[in-house]
């Protein structure tokens, strides 16, 4: 198993509040995540995950993204963005 570290965004047709975005924030604390979106028409996420490929990567952390934002009773917008890197991608000379 690698380390994913899985940036997602779901944009929407409202500006989200500062308080909305801290729910978020909680929801995906457990998850190593942190949360932005304060004062834009989109949330977003970085979580870290656990998957033997990058697929997989990023269908877990979808699934914990939509999961968060429903607990936070955010709007259930379509993920528009979604960014992977693995702990063997950082290790990587530039």
């Amino acid at each position: 198993m690698t380390r994913w570290s899985v940036g997602l965004e779901a944009e929407g047709d409202r500006v989200l509040t500062h308080d909305e975005i801290l729910e978020l924030a909680d929801a995906v604390a457990g998850s190593g995540g942190i949360a932005t979106g304060i004062g834009t028409p989109r949330y977003g996420a970085r979580l870290v995950v656990e998957a033997d490929t990058r697929d997989e990567a990023v269908d877990k952390a979808k699934a914990e993204f939509e999961a968060a934002a429903r607990k936070a009773d955010l709007p259930e917008w379509p993920i528009t963005r979604v960014e992977t890197t693995n702990e063997h991608d950082d290790l990587m000379p530039d």
